[in-house]
């Protein structure tokens, strides 16, 4: 991607722009020689140390998110062949644990069965940390390990809010159109206002942010979650 020319517009920092301007500015004050990760930052209004309030989920983003996603999938072997011709990248079972338990952890996003889940449990230190371990929560733990394959490889992502109640997450690459860029974040924020937690009182999302790889962030007028 050809460097782009400064915007002579500065980005004032307390200013909150439309979604549209925002992706404009992040847009025009990327200078990565690469195709930078477009991502956003959802301040919610929950007590992540409440289990009630814990707020996590998946969405399939209308344009992916432009990055090339390395799936593995742990399943018995009649379930093999439909998850290599889904679009897995890996697929196996005791092989990969004993690889994973030994430190492997190459990969995006790992799909298992919910009769292989037993089998996991040891390996929950090394894929707990990473965001890897599979949960049925988030469709990683499947009985159709191909559909989720294909949904994942289509831009299906999972987020779940940090211990600092804010949700994180790339809705694309700084070379997608804007129009492309605004459409993956509403749906996002559409999955993400769906998951309010009935115990969560007042203002839900708090604030919302765009930025790229290596660009400051820009505040994106929250009102666009308003009515969603």
């Amino acid at each position: 991607m050809a460097i782009q020319k400064r915007d002579k517009r500065t980005v004032a920092s307390k200013e909150a722009y439309s979604l549209s301007e925002a992706v404009q500015l992040v847009q025009k004050n990327t200078f990565t020689k690469f195709d930078a990760s477009m991502d956003v930052a959802v301040r919610l209004g929950v007590d992540p140390k409440k289990s009630d309030q814990m707020v996590r989920g998946t969405v399939l983003l209308p344009y992916g998110t432009g990055k090339s996603c390395r799936i593995l999938v742990l399943c018995t072997a009649d379930k093999e062949q439909e998850a290599k011709q889904a679009g897995a990248d890996y697929v196996g079972l005791d092989d990969y644990i004993e690889k994973i338990a030994a430190g492997w952890t190459d990969v995006d996003v790992i799909i298992t069965m919910p009769t292989v889940m037993i089998k996991l449990g040891k390996l929950g230190k090394i894929l707990g940390p990473r965001g890897l371990m599979p949960n049925p929560k988030v469709g990683t733990v499947t009985m159709d390990v191909a559909k989720m394959v294909q949904e994942v490889k289509s831009g299906k992502v999972s987020f779940k809010v940090d211990k600092y109640g804010i949700v994180h997450s790339s809705v694309g690459r700084v070379s997608f159109s804007q129009e492309k860029i605004v459409e993956n974040v509403m749906e996002l924020l559409r999955a993400i206002v769906k998951l309010k937690p009935a115990s969560s009182k007042g203002l839900y999302v708090n604030s919302i942010s765009l930025s790229s790889t290596m660009s400051r962030g820009v505040v994106v007028d929250r009102s666009i979650a308003v009515g969603l």
